[in-house]
């Protein structure tokens, strides 16, 4: 083992090869020999790509990527790659899809494709009339606009919209101009912040103040994936199970404190498709949160209510930037083969897919807190995981994890003791 370096500070450490910058973390942290040969292991993507893609590589994070079955989407089944660390959220996506397959699934929808950038405007006297002075010069914004992303004027995209607004602020008052762009198949985020950040000085030209930030919004309500289900009253267990599910959605609707973990069992399935994908799951990720607190308060990103029929019905509506071209989606070889096996031809049905995702993951969830209990189905899975970090190996994996959920005990010193207790006969 190397002596351990004392300073963070190493001279031209992102010029270095990927080697040689593990060579000196292994200086700084003491690594084993080992540990430096499973970073310079950096699996189905390669080392190069993987340091083009971001700065100071030094490895690459596996991650499993599972494949969600039954899902019927607008009539057609897919298959859906899911990029996720956490046991039962691939399942949980399989267990609500095959509940309400023969009822016909999903049917989604998408408000469109636009996308929103930014320019704020800071030191104007006259802020209401410095409004009007860039509504009225919305012909050049859309021709400055346009002549910034060529290709995707003839992809059918470009300037859309333009709003400004008044707004007050500990700093004073700012002007905001928002660009409204159709960004087609792309996520959108370079197109747009390139455009906003050539109008900012025709912006302060017209109004004689000053443009700082120049930037898209993740809150991307003028692109919303719409979802909706229902779930046929026998296939989910009867009356009793539906009114449970109710209410918990009716708690995760009324108070934060549910509500952030009833959309954070949401974004599982929605953060794992974005990843699998090669998109942005930090921006599709903020755009949600924002969209759930649009309101004033933080609340359900989804709706649940009971049918004419006695059946449970469910909707989401979200924002969803995603894009298939552009980024990682074009780069990283398994969102490439993710993309195949999704068989989506555009960024609206990518993100309509992904909508239905996140709803089958609440349904699942919501299940099973009001019935079982969350632990139950989890734990069964995370059994396994435990059961490998006390050491078992092979088929000694299964049997550990077994008796841990029998005893209803998962935990890392039972599973020790119990490994022991197997090899000793």
């Amino acid at each position: 083992m190397s002596t351990p370096a004392s300073s963070s500070r190493i001279a031209g450490f992102h010029k270095l090869p990927i080697a040689d910058r593990v060579e000196a973390v292994a200086r700084f942290a003491g690594l084993e020999p080992g540990e430096c040969a499973h970073l310079l292991d950096t699996g189905n993507l390669p080392a190069e790509l993987a340091d083009h893609l971001i700065e100071n590589v030094v490895g690459t994070m596996n991650i499993p990527v599972g494949i969600a079955t039954n899902m019927r989407i607008d009539g057609e089944d897919r298959l859906i790659p899911m990029a996720t660390e956490e046991s039962s959220v691939v399942a949980a996506v399989c267990n609500a899809a095959r509940q309400c397959y023969d009822a016909g699934g999903f049917t989604t929808s998408m408000s469109g494709t636009l996308m929103i950038a930014q320019i704020q405007l800071t030191g104007v006297g006259d802020p209401q009339l410095a409004r009007l002075r860039i509504l009225e010069r919305k012909a050049e914004v859309q021709a400055s606009c346009d002549a910034c992303d060529p290709v995707l004027l003839q992809l059918g995209g470009g300037f859309r919209d333009l709003e400004v607004r008044v707004l007050e602020t500990r700093g004073g008052t700012m002007v905001i101009t928002h660009i409204v762009v159709d960004t087609r198949d792309a996520m959108g985020a370079n197109a747009v912040n390139t455009m906003a950040e050539k109008l900012a000085p025709q912006i302060a030209g017209w109004t004689g103040g000053r443009t700082n930030l120049r930037i898209l919004s993740n809150l991307a309500d003028r692109r919303l994936a719409r979802a909706r289900c229902v779930w046929p009253l026998a296939a989910i267990g009867g009356e009793a199970v539906r009114d449970g599910m109710l209410s918990a959605y009716h708690f995760a609707d009324a108070d934060p404190y549910r509500a952030a973990t009833h959309n954070k069992g949401i974004m599982n399935g929605i953060s794992a498709v974005v990843l699998a994908t090669g998109n942005d799951t930090r921006a599709v990720e903020a755009g949600a949160h924002a969209y759930a607190a649009r309101n004033g308060r933080y609340a359900s990103l989804t709706h649940w209510e009971v049918t004419a029929e006695g059946d449970l019905a469910g909707s989401i509506e979200l924002p969803m930037a995603v894009g298939l071209v552009g980024g990682a989606t074009k780069l990283h070889p398994t969102a490439k083969i993710a993309l195949k096996v999704l068989g989506v031809r555009s960024a609206e049905a990518l993100a309509r897919t992904i909508a239905a995702v996140g709803l089958a993951q609440n349904f699942s969830a919501m299940k099973a807190l009001a019935t079982t209990g969350i632990q139950k189905g989890h734990m069964a899975l995370h059994a396994q995981n435990i059961a490998m970090m006390a050491g078992a190996l092979g088929e000694e994996i299964e049997r550990v994890a077994r008796v841990l959920v029998a005893k209803g005990t998962v935990r890392i010193d039972v599973a020790e003791a119990e490994l022991k207790a197997l090899r000793a006969g």
